[in-house]
């Protein structure tokens, strides 16, 4: 018999945190409900050619109305941490200003219902929802952004603080600032290194700055902050692939970690990043990016083989994508590679610094067939046990890996991809919001049960 086949939940032993994620943005729906302010998703959705199939997250999975249902199924799976974000613009309408009172109120319910339910309430500040007014006034490119920042985490950390003890600031900054400021693929959909290098800057003091005020305001605080991570592999053992590996190791691994734990920017003669350090005047701000979080929140999905590219401006670098090197994929065309997720886990607990890592995101998105009401979603269940099988062995080799938490409870908006992509162990359909476990959330619920 395989690991694979006899992993059990009790072998990362009996304080293992298991958890499934959900993200504001892209569950709750109810985007002008009760005081909500528009966020940068709620207009970008609008947009046409924006989002496959030409969809928005104006309704979502109704979260916001059925979420004591769905928490109901957090707890029947067996998970015991429920992790999600607070919208922005649900607390502060315009970014800034008044306060809306039926936002806060609908976070203590939520919170309030977790803890009925032993479930314990892991809060994202920030999940990729900036309130659409900031944005009108520069978003993460303004120099205003952390004054911003600053009085929507104190709102948050004052009014939760007494009942959640568990924070992340900010969710794969690498994520919405090259996707959203570099190429215009996600909200707010702008371009270029102008919009690119202030929103790096700002988000790397921002997640400092949270951590900071959550620290203050919130007794026995655990904080971490998560980043989107891959191991990047060379093409080849040629001299110009190492060095493109590198140039995008630095970009998608090191550059929001390493301010962190006070290394200032990585550079490594990279070019860009010289250019980053000289833009925001970076000597200046090496300690305010600096912060001692209690645990660093690590969320991977695949590998990324990279060749030298000099047709490519500034990284000169291209990946190799997984079809053409005919190697197994999710169907988002994500590689498949569980031995990747054991070394990127390795070289993130490589850094002195880090104290803890939990897996903050991890899983899949396959075309599931309903068939006689049931989704057999086999592809779903291999992949978990197989990362599952990796994650253990890096507990195992000596990594202090706290928990798991599954991407994601149910499928949902998924960002540009709309309702295409499908990540959730419960599936949605999205004209009745009829709810269906599926086998890999049967699975997980035997798995944590044994």
């Amino acid at each position: 018999m395989s690991k694979e086949a006899i992993l059990k939940a009790s072998d990362f032993g009996d304080d293992f945190l298991w958890g499934v994620v959900i993200a504001a943005a892209q569950n709750e729906g109810g985007y002008k409900t009760d005081g909500r302010g528009l966020s940068i998703w709620d207009q970008f959705a609008n947009k046409q050619g924006k989002i496959k199939g030409g969809t928005t997250p104006a309704i979502a999975c109704d979260f916001y109305h059925r979420y004591k249902d769905d928490l109901l199924l957090v707890k029947a799976l067996g998970f015991k941490v429920f992790r999600f974000s607070i919208s922005w613009s649900r607390i502060l309408p315009l970014g800034t200003g008044k306060i809306n009172q039926e936002g806060i109120q609908f976070y203590h319910r939520l919170i309030d219902e977790c803890l009925n339910l032993d479930l314990i309430p892991y809060v994202t500040l920030y999940h990729w929802d900036l309130p659409a007014a900031l944005e009108k006034e520069g978003g993460w490119t303004s120099t205003h952004l952390i004054k911003w920042f600053t009085r929507y985490v104190q709102i948050c950390t004052q009014e939760y603080g007494g009942k959640v003890k568990n924070w992340i600031v900010l969710n794969e900054p690498m994520g919405f600032t090259s996707l959203g400021y570099m190429i215009g693929k996600h909200a707010p959909g702008k371009m270029g290194l102008s919009n690119f290098l202030p929103a790096v800057h700002n988000a790397v003091l921002a997640q400092a700055e949270g951590g900071r005020i959550i620290r203050t305001n919130v007794p026995h605080a655990h904080i971490g902050t998560s980043f989107s991570c891959s191991e990047i592999i060379p093409a080849t053992q040629n001299k110009k692939d190492i060095e493109a590996a590198n140039r995008i190791d630095i970009l998608l691994n090191r550059l929001f970690i390493e301010p962190s734990l006070g290394m200032g920017y990585p550079s490594d003669g990279f070019a860009l990043m010289d250019k980053l350090y000289l833009h925001n005047k970076a000597w200046k701000f090496t300690e305010r990016m600096r912060f001692d979080f209690d645990f660093i929140g690590v969320q991977n999905y695949f590998p990324v083989v990279v060749k030298y590219n000099a047709v490519i401006p500034i990284i000169q670098a291209s990946d190799i994508n997984a079809k053409s090197r005919k190697v197994p994929a999710t169907d988002m065309g994500w590689e498949v590679n569980p031995n990747s997720f054991y070394n990127i886990i390795q070289q993130y607990a490589a850094y002195p610094s880090v104290k803890k890592i939990i897996i903050s995101e991890n899983g899949a998105f396959y075309k599931d067939k309903m068939i006689h009401g049931v989704i057999n979603d086999t592809n779903r269940i291999d992949y978990f046990k197989q990362y599952l099988a990796a994650l253990l062995k890096a507990k195992n080799n000596g990594v202090n890996i706290a928990g798991y938490f599954a991407w994601t409870l149910m499928d949902n908006f998924e960002w540009s991809e709309g309702y295409h992509a499908r990540f959730g162990l419960v599936h949605v359909d999205f004209k009745t919001q009829l709810r269906t476990v599926k086998q890999s959330g049967h699975w997980f619920r035997q798995f944590l049960a044994q």
